[in-house]
């Protein structure tokens, strides 16, 4: 019965226990992330994280320590190698616990838990961890203003590379301006053409005008003579 035991016993007994959270520690300082039910995460944080606190300092005594709850020379190994010199300057709160669904065999709520300083996706550039929420006010105002200067600067920068272009343009019509003359001298040839044809024409419809009362009066003379 429990009685006062306020740590989940996760329906295992104490062997069993230690044996599951020793090697899940040596999963997770290996892989830096591993997935698993909420109640172990919760379970492996508790356990895990005072493993990580005595890291920080590399004698032969916290080795030792470290040794007997891992019980692995490799996850001790890759624990001061790797691990410890990323969460020296972090006073606790090593992991992180992120939710992922619900298993589908006893629908289990699943979630992943990793060391939060090898998420890079999470991480700024300074080293800090990004935070979730954002506070109203003045944070809001600071956080818009280097979008402005950003537009401001590529407004003063785009007449610079606009310049050559411009130049190219001024550069175009003073080739262009030898063809215009060549088309203005064919013009008045065509004109010259069409003048002519008329006149041509024009004595042609005159000659059948002048024989018309030539042949009239010639009838009248004979009706008058008869």
């Amino acid at each position: 019965m429990r009685h006062g035991k306020k740590f989940n016993h996760l329906g295992r007994m104490k062997g069993h226990r230690s044996a599951m959270l020793s090697n899940m520690a040596c999963s997770l300082i290996e892989h830096k992330r591993i997935n698993t039910t909420i109640a172990k995460a919760k379970a492996l944080r508790v356990y895990i994280e005072p493993i990580i606190t005595r890291s920080k300092v590399d004698s032969t005594h916290s080795r030792r320590m470290v040794f007997r709850q891992l019980k692995s020379k490799f996850a001790v190994a890759e624990l001061y190698r790797d691990v410890a010199p990323k969460i020296a300057d972090r006073p606790g709160g090593y992991t992180r616990i992120i939710r992922t669904g619900y298993r589908l065999g006893d629908n289990a709520e699943m979630c992943m838990i990793e060391l939060v300083d090898f998420n890079e996706l999470m991480i700024d550039d300074k080293g800090a961890d990004k935070k979730r929420t954002r506070r109203r006010g003045a944070k809001k105002t600071t956080a818009s203003a280097p979008a402005v200067e950003a537009k401001a600067e590529v407004i003063e920068e785009a007449p610079k590379t606009e310049t050559p272009e411009a130049e190219v343009k001024e550069e175009t019509p003073k080739v262009e301006a030898p063809k215009a003359e060549v088309k203005t001298e064919e013009a008045p040839k065509v004109e010259e053409a069409k003048e002519v044809a008329p006149k041509a024409e024009a004595p042609k419809e005159e000659k059948p005008k002048a024989k018309a009362p030539k042949e009239k009066k010639s009838d009248d003379q004979d009706k008058k003579e008869s």
